[in-house]
């Protein structure tokens, strides 16, 4: 009998290890898909091919053909005219890279997964959440070729509503990954107040949102005007015609960048806000000492992430400054789901049990 729980135990520790690894790979993604628009290298591509993409030109005439590709499309007559081999190979690579990264998370998940389920160590629960991630990935690469197609005709830039789906369907494997690996720790079940796990439940969309916003922000560029602090436009809130002048109005919230700005900045201070009443409502109840570093260090990442927002603003977008501050977000988004899914009590020990592991 100690035999088969070791085994699953075995099983477990394999399991929660690949899902770590691929944590980190879609974080590393989201950090390279950020260097690749910061750098304007997106449309250096203007080709999807899934399987023969993967190679990059091996020889001086396929480089040729590649920039001769570049060269068809707005960007490079508005934007890049006169642009070297050179030149369009840096952005190349950019994009190249990014395009690989994906390819190989696909394989990096597939292949483990299967071997998994072949050795039976996945319960039935477990294979279907896995799947849905695995198809979401799939989709996520459809999605990504969406968004270059918006730049190859009409633009010089993708579209700002396909950048911040495509970002933000990461972000939701993301979370798919570490939710599902949190369900699979060796943890007692954490009680909470329900006005707890309401906060942190609001935390966690509240979060979403405002990465949703960041990247319209990127999207639009929004982030190189309007370049001061507190004030934006000269005024903490800026006058209603200039926020909503576009019609219809609610097309403001997406295309016009000062909108797109102040409601970023608006959502950084509401963040930070139910962030810091959180952690006060979790010492105040005595909650579980679990719950209290959990607030305590995502208001600590809130309040670094709001200061470098607020520097690379001022910096007016650094490309260093730009990145560092995208992984902290993505620390941040981590550590909200860490506590959001602490709030569900009990679901750790039922999935172990799922899993035929004796937990503790």
């Amino acid at each position: 009998m100690t035999r088969p729980i070791a085994q699953k135990e075995s099983h477990l520790r394999a399991v929660r290890w690949w899902l770590v690894f691929m944590a980190l790979l879609i974080a590393a993604m989201v950090l390279v898909g950020g260097a690749t628009r910061l750098t304007e290298s997106g449309l250096s591509i203007v080709e999807w091919k899934p399987v023969t993409g993967s190679l990059p030109p091996l020889s001086q005439a396929e480089w040729i053909q590649a920039f001769e590709g570049y060269k068809a499309i707005p960007q490079y007559r508005e934007m890049n005219a006169g642009m070297t081999l050179d030149q369009f190979k840096t952005i190349f690579w950019w994009e190249w890279s990014h395009r690989l990264l994906g390819r190989f998370i696909g394989i990096a998940f597939l292949l483990p997964f299967l071997w998994f389920m072949w050795r039976g160590a996945l319960p039935s629960d477990l294979k279907r959440r896995l799947w849905i991630i695995f198809g979401l990935g799939g989709l996520q690469g459809a999605v990504g070729w969406w968004m270059v197609a918006s730049g190859l005709t009409e633009r010089t830039e993708v579209s700002q509503y396909r950048l911040a789906t495509h970002l933000v369907l990461a972000l939701l494997i993301f979370t798919a990954i570490v939710w599902t690996l949190r369900r699979l720790s060796d943890r007692p079940p954490t009680l909470a107040s329900i006005r707890l796990r309401v906060t942190s439940g609001v935390l966690l969309v509240l979060v979403f949102v405002q990465l949703y916003f960041g990247a319209l922000v990127a999207g639009l560029r929004a982030g190189r005007v309007f370049n001061t602090w507190p004030d934006i436009d000269g005024s903490f809130i800026p006058s209603a015609d200039r926020l909503f002048f576009e019609q219809p109005w609610w097309r403001n919230l997406f295309d016009n960048t000062l909108t797109v700005q102040f409601q970023h900045r608006m959502m950084a201070y509401a963040l930070f806000a139910v962030a810091v009443l959180h952690l006060i409502d979790a010492l105040v109840s005595r909650a579980n000492p679990a719950i209290v570093r959990g607030a305590l260090w995502l208001a600590l990442a809130m309040t670094l992430q709001a200061t470098l927002g607020i520097l690379t603003l001022l910096y007016e977008v650094p490309i260093m400054l730009a990145l560092v501050h995208q992984g902290v977000a993505i620390v941040v988004l981590t550590l909200a789901i860490v506590q959001a899914e602490r709030m569900t009590e009990g679901q750790s020990a039922r999935q172990r049990q799922e899993l035929g592991v004796a937990a503790g």
